[in-house]
């Protein structure tokens, strides 16, 4: 997963026709730090559909303000540029719960392309 550490690259990844999902989180975020252990495989089963970029909430606070990142971590799909759909919640998140967001996310994006 690319870590995106300015507006400008963050603005260039969600341009692209692929969906890209970016995953917000924080170093002190201990529901971040448990997503961590299966993210990498989660990411390997989906790596031919869509791209995944990180942005630590603290590097880019403007940014989350623009997008309303309010709890972490947070998950919004992008295609060209455009928000497709979001997961935010108060509770820690499950894999199954982020996968289910990610093939709610192709199913939008797919959607859109008809």
């Amino acid at each position: 997963m690319e870590q995106v550490t300015t507006e400008q690259r963050f603005r260039e990844v969600i341009a692209g026709s692929k969906p890209t999902v970016a995953v917000f989180k924080a170093t002190w975020c201990k529901d971040c730090h448990f997503i961590d252990p299966f993210m990498p495989q989660v990411e390997e089963a989906y790596q031919d559909r869509l791209n995944f970029i990180h942005i630590d909430r603290d590097d880019l606070p403007d940014l989350c303000s623009e997008l309303n990142i309010l709890g972490i971590p947070s998950f919004i799909a992008f295609r060209d540029g455009q928000e497709l759909v979001r997961f935010v919640s108060k509770l820690r998140k499950t894999r199954d719960e982020i996968e289910q967001f990610l093939d709610r996310a192709l199913e939008v994006s797919n959607a859109l392309q008809k």
